[in-house]
């Protein structure tokens, strides 16, 4: 048992630091700009992430999707099915990616309608996306191949991955504006670069990866099996039930944003500054939960009934520690971590006042991140689907309810309800993942 989940640790850290990366990326490029332009600058570069974080968010399908059929393939030894699952995701991504570059004049005017900030900031938004979009079919793509490699368990993998997108990232940005003065557009320009390399590294990467579990170099892909009509309907079903089990996220998400809005700008930057340790913890959570996808999808594929039993009862003791320590570091070092974050003493007892339910939400959260993990490696898309749209209206009653008659607190307390829900719909939902050995 304890060599199992070692096991499981050493599979989900990578996981972990690949995920850190990411907010280093973004404290990197605020930096330069920082350092080599003003307010608008700083402010073009966060509005113009938001603005494509928006635009891929809802296409993740492109590797949940990948890491849930890729693991089962794998389980079931079925090598030639994993190359032809990996060419459908690749072209859905290109296609999509290629669709976004065409439509860049509807996007971009749509996005900066949108936007709440002044004509100088937009127009430094329009540089960076002109720039920026012409990454998109790299950025998808990427997708799709680290869902290969998580389907796979090959997660150091994936870190070297992750860490040569945003290392190289990281240094272009650096040369682009530090030493050549392109600001903005050189922020863009970096990203789309890195995207690029990293994408041909992780072609070439997983290549190598199926060659050495079945040598392909001799082998031809048949199109007509790679795109016949029922494997193509059932990944659309399966990718459509993914998109809108994301959407019904990020709108819980923005729901909960935009309430606290209502309570003041303290209580909206305070709860701000909390969702940040929400993010963090989710890196580590997010580590587990990429290694049951991959445990779960692979033992569906082999029915190895026995291995799922195990496996996940391991996972979720991990993850459920996992969570508990984190809740009590940031109960213990929350007041700390918030008075590096803000210098603005109002914000700070908002913070504090509500900190011991972020600790809460944080806690009980992983149970959802664990079954999205057995769903995800399970392909069971549709129950994934229903679970994220029945929480999220069972979070839209609360919040209503119990903000209006506590405030900040009943809207936290009802963010607590909405991941709990999340867990316990999945639960229900359990036997028919079941019924697939």
């Amino acid at each position: 048992m304890m060599k199992s989940r070692v096991a499981i640790a050493k599979k989900a850290f990578p996981i972990i630091l690949a995920n850190a990366s990411v907010p280093l990326l973004g404290l990197v490029d605020t930096a330069t700009m920082g350092h080599t332009g003003g307010a608008q600058e700083i402010g073009a570069i966060a509005l113009g992430a938001l603005v494509f974080s928006f635009l891929y968010w809802g296409f993740g399908f492109l590797r949940m999707g990948t890491t849930g059929y890729v693991s089962q393939a794998f389980g079931a030894g079925r090598y030639d099915e994993i190359r032809n699952i990996g060419l459908r995701y690749a072209v859905i991504a290109a296609a999509i990616g290629v669709l976004f570059i065409f439509l860049q004049q509807v996007i971009l005017p749509i996005s900066l309608y949108l936007l709440d900030t002044s004509e100088a900031i937009k127009r430094l938004v329009g540089d960076y996306f002109h720039i920026r979009i012409w990454g998109a079919p790299a950025t998808l793509g990427m997708y799709a191949l680290l869902g290969i490699l998580i389907g796979l368990g090959e997660t150091k993998k994936l870190l070297i991955l992750q860490l040569i997108l945003n290392g190289l990232n990281i240094m272009l940005n650096v040369i682009f504006v530090v030493f050549l003065g392109f600001g903005v557009k050189g922020i863009a320009l970096g990203t789309v670069l890195a995207e690029w390399t990293a994408l041909l590294f992780g072609i070439w990467m997983v290549w190598r990866t199926l060659n050495r579990l079945s040598p392909i170099a001799n082998q031809t892909i048949n199109w007509k099996l790679l795109f016949e009509k029922s494997q193509l309907t059932e990944m659309m079903q399966t990718n459509g039930n993914i998109m809108v089990r994301t959407l019904a996220l990020l709108f819980g998400f923005a729901w909960f944003t935009n309430r606290g809005a209502g309570f003041g700008d303290g209580t909206l930057a305070a709860n701000h500054i909390l969702l940040q340790f929400v993010s963090l913890s989710a890196f580590f959570l997010d580590g587990y939960a990429y290694v049951v996808e991959m445990m779960m999808g692979k033992n569906i594929g082999a029915r190895d009934e026995q291995a799922f039993k195990t496996e996940l009862k391991l996972a979720n003791e991990l993850a459920g520690a996992t969570a508990l320590v984190l809740a009590i570091l940031f109960f213990f070092g929350g007041e700390l971590a918030i008075d590096g974050l803000t210098t603005d003493q109002t914000v700070r007892e908002f913070a504090y006042q509500f900190l011991p339910l972020a600790c809460l939400y944080i806690l009980f959260s992983f149970y959802a991140f664990q079954l999205d993990g057995v769903f995800i490696g399970a392909t069971l898309s549709k129950e994934m689907r229903n679970a994220s749209v029945f929480s999220v209206l069972v979070f839209l009653a609360c919040s209503v309810l119990l903000s209006h008659f506590f405030g900040n607190k009943g809207l936290w307390a009802s963010f607590i309800i909405y991941v709990s829900v999340r867990g316990l719909s999945l639960h229900y939902y359990m036997p028919r993942v079941r019924n697939l050995f």
